[in-house]
């Protein structure tokens, strides 16, 4: 059996910027709170979590003072900052740069479109801890918008700023932009903002030509794992035996019959000790 990692899957540098933060500290003190999960992957989270990283709700760390709390890669709300000065949190700030810069011209668009009635619309899925971050720069006034469906939000009478999402595919922001470019009135402004991340989209390329020099895909990511999901399609359309899969586990060795090369991706948030281990199973089971 052949098996082969892609290895340009894995970690991008703001995950592994924030899992570097993490374990620095966890070496120096043993324990960390994390505001959710550090990464959208469940392993990778109770590796962690085994080296004293405590993952917390909203609620729980609004209840937290006079202790050091870790901001993972998609950032957070003006909110989180002010609690933490005024109960005495030390911030451990792992936002993804590409986030902030984000979160940087959506309050700038908000701002500006205050004064002519305007709207911030952002393209990305509701309740993701990046659009919580994003919303929270608008005051939590942006219209979240997220299909084709959702573009009836957008008042087509007053100016627009579209932003997106940064792990969204980059085909369905232009369709979305597309249909919001042919609602709007005459004459009202419209600006589109591609600020999806390039560390994601440049991976497509590659992944197309990947899929298709192996009988068979195992792509592994988290099940919360946007990214993920989108990748995943790019290995299915190339190649119809294409499983997605979030540990060893799920793998069932009924889908090799007939394999003779398996090829092994992932996510920007799938570490690479996981792909390993998806290796050494097939190895093991089939060699």
């Amino acid at each position: 059996m052949i098996v082969e990692i892609d290895r340009r899957s894995g970690f991008c540098f703001g995950v592994i910027n924030a899992i570097k933060e993490a374990e620095n500290e966890l070496k120096r003190e043993g324990s960390l709170y994390c505001l959710g999960d550090i990464v959208h992957n469940g392993m990778e989270v109770e590796r962690l979590e085994k080296m004293g990283l405590k993952s917390i709700s909203k609620e729980e760390y609004f209840n937290l003072s006079n202790c050091k709390v870790l901001i993972r890669a998609h950032g957070e709300p003006p909110e989180t900052y002010e609690h933490a000065k005024k109960n005495n949190i030390e911030l451990i700030d792992a936002t993804c740069p590409v986030v902030i810069t984000l979160q940087e011209k959506v309050k700038g668009s908000y701002l500006k479109n205050n004064q002519q009635e305007g709207q911030v619309v952002i393209y990305g899925k509701k309740g993701h801890a990046e659009i919580i971050g994003l919303n929270g720069q608008t005051d939590n006034n942006a219209v979240v918008i997220e299909s084709m469906a959702d573009v009836e939000k957008v008042d087509p009478t007053r100016p627009v700023a579209l932003y997106s999402q940064t792990t969204k595919r980059i085909e369905d922001f232009y369709d979305i932009a597309q249909s919001v470019k042919t609602k709007m009135q005459p004459g009202v402004p419209l600006e589109i903002k591609d600020t999806i991340c390039r560390q994601v989209s440049n991976r497509v390329p590659n992944l197309k030509k990947f899929a298709t020099r192996f009988d068979l895909i195992l792509f592994i990511a988290g099940e919360k794992s946007s990214n993920g999901r989108y990748l995943y399609t790019i290995c299915k359309e190339e190649n119809p035996r294409s499983y997605k899969i979030a540990t060893i586990d799920e793998i069932h060795p009924e889908w090799f019959e007939g394999v003779n090369s398996v090829g092994i991706c992932g996510a920007t948030s799938t570490p690479n000790w996981l792909m390993e281990e998806a290796a050494k199973w097939v190895h093991e089971k089939f060699d």
